[in-house]
């Protein structure tokens, strides 16, 4: 687990049980469409588990290695 992640926010969090609003909210989103760069830990991925039928999320990999 390198790099960062490029999470966007592609679902309204509008009707969602408040425990997923609030880890929407803590994960940087607050709009439909706002994309965040997060740094790619076990924290991060645990929260974008808990809510993936609401973002897409893509890896961004550093050049060096």
């Amino acid at each position: 687990m390198s790099g960062a992640l490029k999470v966007t926010l592609k679902r309204s969090i509008i009707g969602r049980p408040e425990k997923q609003r609030r880890t929407v909210r803590c994960l940087g989103l607050t709009k439909l469409n706002k994309t965040v760069v997060l740094k790619d830990t076990p924290c991060i991925r645990g929260m974008i588990q808990k809510v993936p039928h609401l973002l897409e999320v893509k890896e961004i990999h550093d050049g060096a290695q």
